[in-house]
């Protein structure tokens, strides 16, 4: 008889599964704000309330208000979702993240700059993050490297790097310069400016689970939250378009 080797397969840790379960959130929250909503994904969606497809638990008073609200915009869609549904949501996507119509940019630097212009010193600081990890924008003339999508993606990346035990205080020092300095004001803008309740609920939910990660990464590493973040401050001078 030929004999086989069996090799013992080790049990992942807690910390590598927290790595795999975060990677694999940002990673869809990404994908929903990356492009308009198909009828597919929409009804993919549905099956299941939102919470039950994270892999964090998110607990948090702000985060399960926006996971109901999610929920709910999901459930108030037609029972069949046409192309009449599709093209509604496709103009509410196209009203924040491709016209601009609603005022409420994903890019990081239409909310730090003091011109509120795009492509400016933030994009470049994000840029230097990303090239510190081998990474880059696929177009950043494109899609800068401070928009939303791609920040979440880094994000992911940096959860998924086990081999870099650094990585992990390297996302909540970005999330601190970062994502956490405007994301908030971000929502804020898409419900307040008449977004779609669809993704006025996501753009909550993607500020709620930045903050409650936040919190779970000072447990992990030790990076504490610093006492105040400048999102504060930055909003007196954004509340007004």
């Amino acid at each position: 008889m030929r004999k086989v080797s069996l090799a013992m397969r080790e049990e992942p840790t807690a910390l590598s599964k927290f790595r795999q379960a975060v990677a694999a959130d940002l990673r869809l929250l990404a994908a929903l704000h990356d492009r308009e909503p198909t009828a597919a994904l929409l009804t993919e969606l549905r099956r299941a309330p939102f919470a039950s497809q994270l892999g964090l638990v998110l607990d948090s008073e702000g985060s399960r208000q926006a996971l109901a609200a999610f929920d709910a915009a999901l459930a108030a869609l037609p029972e069949g979702i046409d192309g009449s549904v599709v093209d509604e949501l496709a103009s509410g996507y196209a009203d924040i993240y491709l016209t601009h119509h609603l005022r409420a940019s994903p890019l990081e630097s239409v909310w730090l700059d003091d011109d509120h212009l795009v492509r400016q010193e933030p994009m470049f600081q994000v840029r230097k993050w990303y090239r510190h990890y081998g990474l880059g924008a696929a177009d950043w003339r494109n899609r800068p490297d401070d928009h939303l999508v791609l920040e979440l993606q880094f994000l992911a990346e940096l959860a998924a790097l086990e081999a870099a035990p650094a990585a992990l205080a390297d996302a909540a020092r970005f999330l601190d310069e970062h994502p956490l300095k405007w994301v908030g004001l971000f929502a804020e803008r898409v419900a307040t400016k008449g977004g779609h309740d669809y993704f006025a609920a996501l753009a909550f939910l993607t500020s709620g689970y930045l903050h409650e990660l936040r919190a779970r990464l000072a447990a992990y590493t030790g990076f504490g939250i610093p006492m105040a973040t400048d999102e504060a401050e930055t909003g007196k001078r954004l509340r007004a378009p």
